[in-house]
């Protein structure tokens, strides 16, 4: 630790930073890592040190293959400023690990900018202007750090020091010296004050490196797991030395983890966090990820699931080691298992599983656990030559009856199976269990790291003294809490049912939290593996994260990269009085908030006629002082257009509904009303607006946690999709393709369906803009 302090000394690093930094075992680790990948550990200028503590802490796991590459551009001093790091990070996190486009990158970073003093004053002075009344209220309540974030919109590339004594001054001199009143606290609310802790910790949890856990291959000789017996002594599961160094010589002392699904189904979101967990911890250490899929179970598999998995696992950002089957190693299995029964460890059985149940209830060995060791050997090689009907006989393992732990109860080895397997064809008519299959397969793969979610916690016994008695290399194994997600279901049996009995309309239905489902509804990869991240790598189990917390993500990521479009879902005709029928504006609305003026490509053109639409729900017949909608004699704002008045409401027959609205528009702007609305126009005189088809998904289920209801099909969400056939949009969404994601202007993010056709365009809402993360954390 001595060493660690000297070297983030000569970064830079305040006394008190560095070793708060040293109590911190992840982040040490980080940081130093990140020293030695700068080759610095001679020191550095302190700004450069704190630019490295910032990447050590804060740079996307999704990306870690590109911090050398950040590091070399602080290191020459070409990224210089917090502010360039922070849009670094944000460039990593979008390209995660596909190649590095140095050009976009260094565009993204402003690599080569210069800001001058002068250019920063003069935006100062402009956002003065702007804002000089709202300061004038304010006085030094005035959030300084609003004042500073709008001129980094501006500039984001100026020297932040300069920016600030800048605003220092400016302030100075508008408000001149502070008064009694000015020092006065506020009163701060309890409600601000709740929502901005929760924020902060959003921040916190994504600082720290989730892997920093996980032992390195070498001090895999430890003792970690003990497995007790009522007849014999006690197994303390660990590799020999000699196991140990041949199995470093092997694998070059690399890290070897294993994504291992069961083709029998679509990935859902808890797979998710697996992948972050088994692709993630060999990124970070520089090894190797396989996926293997564990089709030990003939029936079950097909080759849509295991097609699904291969693309969905490429799709979330990762790239396997190697792709492999647990049915490439039935041979060795098989001749794993005539090893164990000639070692006294396997027996053939031939209880019904009726009977297997009852004896394991009741504890009590099965008839034939003790016939004699070559009788098994004729008997399961009988099985393998298909002279046993099936379910005749089993091979059981003989552990110990008598434990505490079910799961060494004599488990199932191998059984028939008169089914021609996916991928290894006909040759086999008996198929290892996956309590038999799986450790032996991580041992022949030389795994280092076994990791799975913690129902599987009680098999760890099993599984190290399969291996003890093959006298097997032995990987680390360490269970982590499932993912458990509030209002949906995950269970592979309940998302089955609920897909072949069309209670939703397939795998990938964009209400489910399958993957494939996900990326339908628009949510990114990146969006899911920054949630994953968020939530951690813990062994606390039973605790359920909320929706909104994944739908945070989703939204951050969402508002980075999805343009803005304006759609009007249920339209409300308003006939411009004052403007020519014939006569169509042109007008520039923006694809991004921060839209510059001089970049045409961040704008794009929507018609203004005398005939728009607005939300049904943007007018009322009676006005009110909360409500910034239309009423009759009140002017709004239309987004990137003019204000307009409304003069006339035309009613139908019955007199209450409102059929069409009259209204004059300022084509001077004199007027500066405070609501805005988003609208869609006829492109020419008569002719309707762009009709799409827009689908509303909400919770799939009305209950926080479905899965434990008696009746949970009855918890079902009859509001969970509701279509709107005919909404209106802006004539440049007619060139939307499947996938393109778009915000929707006060309605929320979207994404163009795959059901939709050169006729009709549908549009799925991926999330509202509304964001309850905070709220719900409470």
């Amino acid at each position: 630790m001595v060493e660690a302090l000297d070297l983030f000394l000569k970064i830079g690093l305040d006394e008190r930073t560095a070793k708060n930094t040293i109590a911190n075992n992840k982040v040490t680790s980080n940081l130093i890592a990140v020293i030695k990948e700068a080759n610095v550990t001679n020191g550095c200028e302190r700004s450069m040190g704190n630019l490295l503590y910032t990447v050590a802490t804060k740079f996307p796991a999704n990306a870690l293959m590109h911090r050398p590459k950040l590091l070399e551009y602080i290191v020459s001093s070409k990224i210089k400023t917090p502010a360039q790091v922070e849009a670094a990070f944000a460039f990593f996190t979008i390209t995660g690990s596909e190649d590095l486009d140095i050009s976009k990158f260094e565009e993204a970073c402003g690599v080569g900018v210069e800001v001058s003093i002068e250019d920063i004053e003069h935006t100062v002075d402009e956002m003065f202007e702007e804002k000089k009344s709202a300061i004038l209220e304010q006085r030094y309540r005035t959030n300084v750090g609003d004042l500073f974030a709008h001129v980094r919109k501006k500039q984001p590339w100026a020297d932040p020091k300069v920016v600030k004594q800048l605003i220092d001054l400016k302030i100075y001199e508008l408000l001149g010296e502070k008064t009694a009143a000015d020092n006065e606290k506020p009163v701060k609310k309890k409600k601000e004050k709740v929502v901005k802790e929760e924020e902060d910790k959003t921040i916190i949890e994504e600082e720290i490196n989730p892997y920093l856990i996980f032992p390195t291959p070498e001090e895999n000789y430890k003792v970690h797991t003990e497995v007790y017996f009522s007849d014999r002594p006690v197994l303390r599961a660990c590799n020999s030395k000699e196991t140990l160094e041949k199995h470093l010589k092997r694998t070059g002392g690399k890290v070897l983890t294993r994504f291992p699904p069961e083709p029998n189904g679509y990935l859902h979101i808890g797979h998710a966090k697996a992948m972050f967990v088994d692709f993630g911890l060999a990124k970070e250490r520089d090894g190797y990820c396989y996926l293997r899929y564990d089709d030990t179970n003939p029936e079950a598999e097909k080759k849509e699931y295991i097609d699904h998995i291969e693309e969905i696992v490429s799709w979330m950002g990762w790239k396997p080691f190697k792709i492999t089957y647990t049915s490439d190693y039935f041979q060795e299995l098989y001749d794993l298992a005539v090893e164990l029964i000639r070692r006294g460890c396997a027996y053939v059985d031939h209880q019904t599983g009726d009977e297997i149940k009852e004896y394991r209830e009741k504890k009590m060995n099965s008839p034939w656990r003790d016939r004699p060791i070559s009788e098994s050997l004729k008997l399961f090689n009988d099985m393998k030559n298909g002279l046993i009907e099936e379910g005749k006989a089993t091979l059981r393992m003989k552990q110990d009856m008598q434990s505490d732990n079910f799961n060494m109860y004599d488990l199932i080895a191998y059984r028939i199976k008169f089914t021609p397997h996916p991928h290894a064809g006909d040759k086999w008519c008996v198929y290892p269990s996956y309590d038999y299959a799986h450790c032996i397969v991580d041992s022949l793969e030389d795994i280092t790291h076994s990791l799975c979610t913690l129902e599987f916690e009680t098999r760890r016994a099993s599984y190290y003294w399969l291996l003890d008695a093959l006298s097997l290399y032995q990987p680390y194994v360490w269970e982590y809490s499932r993912l458990n997600i509030t209002n949906t279901v995950m269970s592979k049996r309940k998302l089955n049912r609920l897909v072949t009995e069309n209670y939703v309309d397939g795998w990938d239905d964009p209400r489910l939290m399958t993957l494939a489902g996900l990326r339908r509804r628009g949510v990114t990869s990146t969006a899911i593996n920054a949630f994953v991240r968020g939530i951690g790598i813990t062994r606390s189990d039973g605790s359920m994260i909320r929706l909104e917390r994944l739908e945070y993500h989703v939204r951050e990521e969402l508002n980075k990269t999805a343009s803005r479009a304006m759609v009007v879902l249920h339209p409300l005709k308003v006939v411009i009085t004052n403007l020519e029928p014939s006569s169509v504006i042109d007008l520039d609305a923006k694809k991004w908030p921060d839209a510059p003026n001089d970049d045409a490509s961040s704008y794009y053109k929507v018609p203004f006629s005398n005939v728009v639409y607005i939300e049904q729900t943007d007018f009322r017949m009676k006005d009110s002082k909360d409500y910034y909608g239309l009423a009759p004699g009140k002017t709004v704002l239309l987004r990137y257009a003019f204000p307009i008045k409304c003069t006339e409401v035309v009613l139908s027959d019955d007199k209450k509904t409102v059929v069409e609205i009259h209204a004059e528009y300022d084509p001077f702007k004199k007027t500066k009303p405070k609501g805005v609305l988003h609208w869609v126009a006829q492109p020419s005189p008569g002719v309707d607006p762009l009709k799409v088809e827009v689908r509303l998904f909400d919770k799939l289920f009305l209950s926080e946690n479905p899965g434990e209801l008696d009746n949970w099909l009855d918890d079902l969400n009859p509001e969970s999709k509701v279509i709107i056939p005919c909404a209106y949009a802006v004539p440049p969404l007619q060139f939307a393709e499947v996938d393109d994601k778009f915000q929707f202007e006060r309605l929320g993010y979207f994404v163009a369906d795959k059901d939709s056709t050169p006729e009709k365009l549908i549009f799925n809402r991926t999330v509202t803009l509304r964001d309850n993360y905070g709220k719900a954390s409470k």
